[in-house]
């Protein structure tokens, strides 16, 4: 019994609880930190000097498990805001011409480490005169690039 315990209840538990830890602390050596004094703790009160080994395998695997946590949740962040940023863009630039979003290429898309869009373009409808003109300005900001780019460059 105590064999599964070690090897097959403690490890599942260790890996589970530190997924769920990274989610709510966001750092993966506080997450073994934690681990570390858990088990620690446990090692003194109910087993004896030898379940130190293990302590420290626990240790490792909660931090390894904590690291792999960050970067899948990273990747899958990195993902949805190309994602979103893409559609968004696209549906806007789209919508606002009048096109559908078949022609919308978006290969070039989204420079995530800046929020603020530099990029953006003005319409301007002028009804002053017996035919209205569409006029379009683009300012750009050339030291910054950012935002999404659905067209042809």
């Amino acid at each position: 019994m105590e064999i599964l315990l070690l090897f097959f209840a403690l490890p599942i538990s260790t890996i589970i609880l530190s997924i769920v830890l990274q989610k709510i602390l966001k750092c993966p050596i506080l997450v073994a930190a934690t681990f570390f004094a858990i088990y620690l703790i446990i090692a003194f009160a109910i087993f004896d000097s030898s379940f130190l080994i293990f302590v420290i395998i626990y240790t490792i695997l909660a931090y390894v498990t904590a690291v792999i946590t960050r970067l899948v949740c990273n990747i899958l962040e990195r993902i949805r805001q190309f994602n979103n940023c893409c559609e968004d863009n696209c549906n806007n630039n789209n919508s606002r011409i009048g096109n559908n979003n078949s022609n919308c290429n978006c290969s070039n898309c989204c420079n995530n480490n800046d929020n603020n869009n530099t990029n953006q373009t003005r319409f301007t409808l002028t009804t002053n005169q017996a035919n209205p003109v569409v006029y379009l300005t683009n300012r750009t900001n050339t030291n910054a690039r950012s935002g999404c780019c659905c067209r042809r460059r």
